[in-house]
This record gives C-alpha cells, structure tokens and sequence, in this order.
C-alpha cells in the first residue's frame, strides 16, 4: 500500500452529475428518470393477469423495463441524499428532497399496482410462470411482492396512501431534518463561546475532562429541550400516520412491517434479545469498572464513551485510511483494494465543517457502480471505526453490481452485516497490534464499547419504541411522557448502572424520525452479532473464506435471514445457540478488559 499518499477529505460528486444541486447533467437526467417510469406505468397498467398465454413474456418485458428504472431512481436519490448531507443550508437540494419523495411515491404506486396483478393469478398459473427460465433468477423477491400484496388494501387505496405520503407522513421527516440542521449549540472552550452544529458538539463528548463533557452533555441537551415541542410533533405524527396504515390494512401488530421488510422470523427476534438481556451481567461490570476508573461512583451516560486517558491518540484522515487499507489486506485484498479505490477516487466526504448533517452513512449509485460515504471525521479511534464500517457497506453494494437489479434489493440487518464486520476487522486488529498495555486497554475499551451500543444502547431504542406505540395507539403521547418512557427504557436496558440518563434522546436520535424504515434499531444489533458469527466462521476457516463471504453478500438480497444463515453458516437463527456463541466472543473482550 502506498505509506505517502496524502487522502482529500472531500468527496467528488461532480463525475457523476457536474455543478452540485444546479446541476443541468441532473435535471436531464431526473427527466429520463420520470420517462421510464411512464412508460414503466402504462406497461403494467396493461399487463392483464389473466392472460394465461402471454402473462410470462409480458411480466418479463415488464421486468426488463423496472430493473433500469429503478436504477436510475436510486442514482437520483443518492445524488439528492449527498447533496443536502454535505451542506443543510443549500436550499435547491431541499427542494430536490421534496422533489425525491415525489418519485418515491410515483415509482411505489408503479410497483403497488403490478404487485396487485401479481397477486391475484392462481397460485398454480404462478408456480409456472417463476419457473420460466426469464423469470427464474428473480423468482424469490417476486413471490416476496406477491405474498406482501395479498395483505395489502386495494391498488387504488394503496397508490393514494403514497400519494398523500408526500406531504404528510415523509414531510415530518423532512420536517425534523430542517430543525435540526438549523440548530446550533453553544460551548464554550478555553474561555470562548463557539457556536456548533449538533453533530460537531456531539463528537466533543469524547473529551477526556469530565467537567467539559457533562457541559457539552448539558448544551446539547439545551438545544434538544428548546426544540422539544417540535419533535413532539414531528415524532407523533410519523407515528400516528403509521399506525392508521396498519388499522386500515388490518395489521395489529407494530413489528409486522419491520419483520417483514428485515425479512426475518419474531422467533429470531426474539432468541436474539433474550440471549443478550441473560449475559448482560459481564457488560454491567464493565460499565462498573470504568466509573471506578474514571473515579465516579456510576457512569452518566455522556461518559460511556469518555476515553480512559487524559491523552486521546488522534490520526490524521490518511493515517486512519492506512490503518484501514492494511488490516482490510490481510483478511481480505479484494475488500481492500476496493477501499483504496474509494479513496484515490475520492469517494468519501469527512471533513470536519459546520454546515454537515450530523452522523454517518453510505449510499449507492447503481447506475455508475459508484458508492458515496459521509461522515464527519476529527480523528478519534471512533471516527476510524465508523469509516471502516461505511466502507464495509460500499463493499456489499460493490460485490453485487452483476446481480440483477431487483436482487439487489438487501435489507437493513443484513447491509448491518458487512458494515459491522468491516468494523470488527479494524478493531480487533488494532487491540492485536497495540504497542503497549495502555494502547491495549484503550482499544480493547473501544471494541467493547461497541456490544455496549448493540446490547444496550440500541436495546434502549427498541424498548423505547415498542412503549411509544402501545401508548401512541391512545392518542398523543406529550413530551413529558416521552421523556419518561426514554428514561424508563434506557434504565431497564443499562440494567441500572448508569448515574444519569438522556430523556431527550427520542427528540436527538435521527432514527426515530426516518420515514423509510420504522423500528430503524434492531436491524443494527443482529447485524452485528451476525457480522461476529460470520467472523468466528471465517477464524476458523482456510483461505476459501474471502469467496464465501463474497457469496453470502451476493445472496443477502434473494433469501430471508434464516434461510442465508442456514446455507452459507449452518446455523437455526430461530434458536439461542448462534446468538449466545457471538455474544462470548463480546463476553471475551470484556473479560480481557477486566483482567488488564
């Protein structure tokens, strides 16, 4: 790898579509977008299911037409996506938001109606029709539309709910973008007050001093308080919108979507909480151990993430590549090179401004094979790790171009998979190449910082959100009650062990706003503890094991979860064995960080 290259923080999107949000290449390009997608309409308006003789070759031409045009939508979403991340003020890409929810909306009403078509032919007449050799490769996520649709209301009601979607349910969630990237928290430093965005104050939490944390802590809790009434608002309504769609389709369970759409079984759910609420004990006594070496009697929770050491190593954006780059080589080259790719090409956006939409993410260009990161990069063994976790998922996305569109179609704790495994890479080869106990303790904290997040962290979520709706089905839920349903979940979660809680996390945690997937939380928690049976999978293997892993990514859009874990890892996911082997292997860290 080369040592002397000097990365840009930057990210290019001008090779893709020239002139940023004004850009004529995209305007062009959003026309041929909505062309395909009429054609597209009128064909499957035609499509008549009942034509036995001709169903095959009319839902195969119909096919040929979809895969392009959704292609090119998901490029024009992730161009408008980069847009208004890189900078929250630019007013033409807020526009082109609005404008990406149209679509959405257009092409969902497109798919709603064939789906209806789909459903309705005799299930003997469509058992041929997915054997045909032209419809055989995407036979799975076909069956998978057709069954959805049988539960769905009719294709006029269903076109009409993502129609009225725009401007009700999706504009709360833009809603809640536009506030927080309006927002600014004050902190004052070495004597001065500076003002931040949340996501530059929120990676200030990291401070070694105690008494500057609990300061940022307190600040950004201001702002959220301040706003507190308006993310009521925007947090009741996507809720309420929800929860009248699944009234009127007659579904009386909240989790029904988000199992569905993460194509996996409530029993596998299920075995994976209970195996991580029965070994919580270990990470009690980890959060038990670092308040005694931070010298509190408990943690708040502003301290979890508070280094061990007054001194925080920081690495420049091309030391954190390299490190990246050379511990990707030796597990797998071809993931490596990959990431070098994004970097020379600049692929990734990680300056540190104001102006940025806080976090992280990873977006997909399918039509240019071109894979977009943002985040927010200052130098932490954090920022290092979600680096590699974004690029862990432009890797996934990278080794499915070839696959046929439509089976590209992954879901979120499955595309939590390889982002967290890439993460699980760098960590432990970090804690394997420290230079010293000190380094070691420090990395070693970092990794069990991690199952922290996935075990409790996001546990918190999940509870949270599981009450919100039982009471959110009454009516509106105040702000009051969602501090204290917050606080209620976040305590059952830590088992206790905190000092100090978030009440304001349901109004900061963008998550809870996202219009695309509800219960945005458990998906993050089984791909991690799946990336973990992956990689014990993979310790154990011989070299094959780079193929492997490439063929289960190739497969995480065609087959639900337990299915994937069966064929590629030999493993019933429905059962506690699987989840309780990747939690030892947190169990571990922990045990190794207590006897350091």
């Amino acid at each position: 790898m080369q040592q002397t290259r000097e990365y840009e923080k930057t990210w290019d999107l001008d090779v893709i579509f020239p002139g940023g949000s004004e850009s004529k290449e995209f305007q062009a390009y959003l026309k041929v977008v909505q062309g395909d997608m009429k054609e597209l309409s009128n064909a499957v308006k035609a499509f008549d299911p009942t034509d036995k003789e001709n169903s095959v070759s009319v839902l195969a031409s119909i096919i040929n037409q979809l895969e392009p045009a959704m292609k090119k939508l998901r490029e024009s979403f992730a161009f408008i996506s980069c847009l208004s991340a890189q900078n929250v003020k630019d007013a033409t890409a807020n526009l082109l938001v609005g404008e990406r929810s149209a679509l959405g909306a257009q092409m969902g009403g497109i798919r709603t109606v064939l789906n209806q078509k789909l459903a309705s032919i005799p299930e003997d007449v469509w058992q041929e029709i997915v054997q045909h050799e032209s419809l055989q490769e995407v036979s799975f996520v076909l069956t998978e539309t057709r069954e959805t649709a049988k539960e769905l209301l009719s294709s006029e009601q269903e076109v009409l709910l993502n129609d009225l979607a725009v401007d009700g349910y999706h504009a709360w969630g833009q809603m809640y973008e536009t506030i927080v990237g309006n927002m600014t928290v004050e902190i004052e430093e070495d004597g001065e007050v500076k003002s931040y965005s949340v996501g530059q104050a929120a990676n200030k939490l990291s401070s070694p001093d105690a008494d500057f944390r609990k300061h940022v802590f307190e600040q950004i809790s201001k702002s959220w308080e301040e706003n507190a009434d308006l993310f009521g608002q925007t947090l009741n309504h996507l809720a309420g919108f929800r929860l009248q769609k699944y009234k009127h389709r007659g579904w009386n369970n909240v989790l029904k979507e988000p199992l569905a759409i993460n194509r996996m079984k409530q029993e596998t759910l299920d075995a994976m909480w209970n195996a991580i609420t029965n070994n919580k004990q270990h990470f009690v006594q980890y959060l038990n151990k670092k308040a005694e070496l931070l010298g509190k009697d408990k943690l708040s929770i502003y301290d979890i993430g508070a280094p061990l050491s007054k001194t925080v190593k920081k690495s420049s954006y091309t030391e954190g590549a390299h490190f990246i780059l050379k511990h990707f080589g030796e597990f797998s080259p071809k993931m490596a090179q990959f990431a070098q790719g994004a970097f020379e090409n600049r692929w990734i956006e990680a300056e540190d401004r104001a102006g940025k939409r806080p976090g992280g993410f990873c977006t997909s260009f399918p039509d240019s094979e071109q894979t977009r990161v943002f985040m927010t990069y200052s130098g932490t063994a954090s920022n290092i790790s979600t680096l590699a976790h974004e690029l862990g998922h432009a890797y996934h996305q990278h080794v499915m171009n070839d696959i046929h569109g439509l089976n590209q179609g992954y879901a979120m704790n499955v595309a939590e998979t390889a982002s967290t495994f890439a993460e699980m890479i760098v960590a432990d080869a970090a804690v394997k190449n420290a230079t010293s106990k000190q380094e070691k303790l420090e990395l070693l904290e970092d990794k069990v910082q991690r199952s922290i997040a996935f075990f409790m962290n996001i546990h918190a979520r999940f509870l949270f959100e599981t009450r919100f709706y039982e009471e959110r089905m009454q009516g509106m839920v105040s702000v009051k009650r969602l501090n204290e349903l917050m606080v209620e979940a976040q305590k059952e979660a830590y088992c206790d062990a905190l000092g100090e809680y978030d009440p304001n996390f349901w109004a900061s945690k963008l998550h809870f706003h996202i219009t695309g997937t509800p219960f945005y939380n458990f998906p993050y928690t089984f791909g991690y503890l799946f990336s973990l049976g992956i990689y014990a999978y993979a310790q154990k293997s011989d070299a094959s094991f780079e193929d492997a892993y490439i063929a289960l990514l190739r497969d995480t859009g065609r087959m639900n979860v337990e299915d994937l874990a069966m064929k590629h890892l030999q493993v019933d996911l429905t059962k506690p064995n699987f989840w309780e082997d990747a939690i030892a292997l947190c169990v571990k860290d922990v045990e190794e960080f207590l006897s350091l």
